[in-house]
């Protein structure tokens, strides 16, 4: 087992082919744990190099609606608002305390992704 720090693209794509190799070792044999070390090395270099930044809460939103199917008007009924939905939607008003854990409740959406800050359109 000879495991090196993942730098370069090129250290990456090593990393990946020997975890290919290997891939179906068994549990405590070296092999198996040297493709539990390459793991984690491989997914800290793809975290480093491969950032995925956080939906903002209006995309956060759209996405959860269509992933269960739900138009403006379902939204305006799960807020008590028609143009609170469609203000929210549009980027022009932000999400209130109660409208975050509405939608927390309702919808599923964590928390944490609806309370990040979000530029408002100026009306």
């Amino acid at each position: 087992m000879n495991i090196q720090p993942i730098h370069t693209q090129s250290d990456y794509q090593n990393a990946l082919e020997r975890a290919e190799k290997i891939f179906d070792a068994k549990t405590g044999t070296p092999e198996g744990d040297e493709l539990e070390i390459l793991g984690i090395l491989i997914d800290e270099y793809e975290r480093r190099q491969f950032p995925i930044e956080a939906p903002t809460p209006i995309e956060s939103i759209k996405f959860r609606m269509e992933q269960l199917g739900l138009d403006q008007k379902k939204l305006a009924d799960i807020l008590g608002s028609k143009s609170r939905a469609s203000e929210i939607l549009s980027a022009k008003r932000s999400l209130s305390l109660r409208q975050v854990q509405i939608l927390h409740r309702e919808l599923g959406i964590p928390a944490d992704v609806l309370i990040q800050e979000t530029s408002v359109q100026e009306i």
